[in-house]
């Protein structure tokens, strides 16, 4: 058996390895057509921002020793321009000697990748305009900034990598401004999940561009200066393109393979071509929660993507189950996560979805050193299952997030989180973890043992007059601190004594800091005849967020 793999990082790298190990005896050929295979694409940022000061650290696995171990015949340097279905082959072209050839298969691995979204602006020719995405790109990114060429750059574009790299450019004092053409920075996640990452930017000296595009480039020979969609020059040593990617789908559609944004395959990473498969950021997968097709390059999905390829292509029977989009990244010292439907993305699928928001320590409070960190819980109300969630906060996110993506893939509703049992001990977590927390308040409202407002819909509807009573129920130091305007102080611990100087026929709506306090005032309320009273989820915490 002949196996060609097309591309050779993440996904192709996972295939072809994987296709060894299932097949010792199988003739595996590997192409790609930049310099490195298997280079760690998501340690780029960090590399340039002296995270990472070794730059063999990225290379993974090198060439040679990929050849050694796996006895794999890699050719980087090439690029496959061409299937040719009917005589199973493809049509190679060699970079170096610019020279042609077929080379032909008994399995095809298509694992191409996605490429930078280059956005149209005048001059891009100028040199010191990059793009984050291959090794070669950093080496030459690196050569400026060891040389002190670099005083200002422009970042344009802000998602992952584009804050990513904004923050290690700050790291080796070159100031950054992000130019970003959407009304948010990283606009996977809900925006006032981000609202405190853009706070921690721009407190670390970063300024944040938004609603606005480059339009033009202007220097002699290298780029000096940018020129926004409103007229304004913002002064620039170095631009980079990091407004998004886009699916390398054309080898696989001029070959007659079905796509849509990306390649189709089904849950064994099979094309619509038997003998084909494919896997990676060039391929849409089934989303878990919705069912439904989904395009997320991340390289967790990837790499078991390309295993599954490379098993299946080799002789096996694997199958892809589909991914959540989980994700995390560090900026500064916020620690951002996600993973299931954002929102946004379960108001767009049409479900009948509920939120809650909680903010609780990493840790247990009385052991030095607890953050807290912020959990935004989406579940979908007539089944009670877990759609999604986000946290924002410093210390223990990856370990709340990694639970929470396992409830979902579970099929976990807000039941099973509040019945977890997760470790505890008080450097580490607290007796009710944050995630145990969040199941607890979710379940509440679940139960109708709680009535929520949100800080967004309470905001409307003060926007809109609506005549409504706000009681602050934390201490007076706390309300001299900072309160919602026109709300009236009436601390937990005195609310029974002084039930008598609320109306039962208003709405009222009750907060705390993080709605704790604000859900037992919520519970004596409704225990003494309040009917129409609401708890503002989150807290005072979430209202200055929004």
């Amino acid at each position: 058996m002949k196996i060609v793999v097309v591309g050779g990082v993440a996904a192709g790298a996972s295939a072809a390895a994987k296709a060894r190990r299932t097949n010792e005896h199988a003739h595996i050929v590997l192409f790609e057509k930049g310099s490195y295979i298997s280079f760690a694409n998501c340690g780029l940022p960090y590399y340039i921002g002296d995270y990472i000061k070794q730059r063999d650290h990225l290379l993974v696995v090198t060439e040679e020793t990929f050849k050694k171990r796996h006895n794999i015949d890699v050719r980087t340097n090439h690029e496959v321009i061409a299937i040719d279905r009917k005589n199973k082959r493809v049509l190679v072209k060699d970079l170096t000697t610019e020279k042609e050839f077929y080379e032909d298969y008994d399995k095809l691995i298509l694992a191409p990748g996605a490429r930078p979204i280059r956005p149209q602006m005048e001059n891009m020719n100028l040199a010191n305009v990059f793009t984050v995405t291959t090794i070669p790109d950093v080496d030459q990114i690196k050569e400026l900034l060891s040389h002190r060429r670099v005083n200002e750059a422009v970042v344009v574009g802000g998602g992952y990598i584009g804050v990513e790299t904004a923050e290690a450019l700050r790291n080796v004092d070159v100031n950054v401004t992000i130019v970003e053409l959407s009304d948010r920075i990283l606009p996977g996640f809900d925006i006032e999940m981000t609202s405190r990452v853009m706070n921690t930017m721009v407190k670390n000296g970063i300024e944040i561009v938004l609603g606005r595009k480059v339009v033009k480039l202007f220097g002699k020979h290298s780029v000096k200066m940018v020129q926004l969609d409103d007229g304004t020059s913002i002064p620039a040593d170095l631009v980079l393109l990091t407004a998004g990617i886009r699916p390398n789908i054309e080898l696989a559609q001029q070959a007659g393979l079905k796509v849509n944004k990306g390649i189709i395959v089904d849950n064994r990473m099979q094309t619509s071509d038997p003998d084909i498969y494919a896997a990676g950021d060039a391929v849409e997968v089934t989303h878990i929660v919705t069912q439904k097709p989904c395009w997320t390059p991340l390289a967790g999905p990837a790499n078991k993507q390309g295993r599954v390829a490379g098993a299946n292509a080799a002789g096996d029977n694997k199958v892809f189950k589909g991914c959540l989009g989980t994700s995390i990244m560090k900026i500064f010292d916020l620690t951002l996560a996600k993973t299931g439907l954002t929102e946004k993305e379960a108001k767009d699928e049409g479900l009948d979805y509920e939120i809650s928001y909680t903010h609780s320590a990493n840790h247990a409070e009385y052991f030095p050193g607890s953050r807290l960190m912020s959990i935004k819980l989406i579940w979908e109300k007539g089944t009670k299952r877990v759609l999604g969630a986000q946290i924002v906060g410093r210390e223990g996110v990856d370990k709340r997030i990694d639970v929470l993506a396992t409830a979902i893939y579970g099929g976990f509703t807000l039941f099973d989180l509040e019945q977890l049992d997760l470790a505890y001990s008080p450097p580490y977590s607290s007796a009710k973890d944050p995630v145990i927390i969040a199941g607890f308040v979710a379940a509440n409202i679940a139960r109708d043992e709680a009535n929520i407002i949100t800080a967004q819909q309470l905001k409307a509807a003060l926007d809109e007059g609506e005549d409504i009573d706000i009681i602050d129920v934390r201490t007076p130091g706390e309300y001299d601190a900072g309160h919602i305007k026109n709300a009236r102080l009436i601390p937990l611990d005195e609310l029974r004594d002084r039930l008598g100087e609320l109306d039962k026929n208003r709405t009222i709506v009750v907060y705390c800091t993080v709605g704790h306090r604000s859900y037992h005032a919520l519970r004596i309320l409704w225990g003494h005849g309040f009917k129409n009273v609401k708890n503002l989820s989150g807290g005072y915490i979430s209202w200055r967020t929004i």
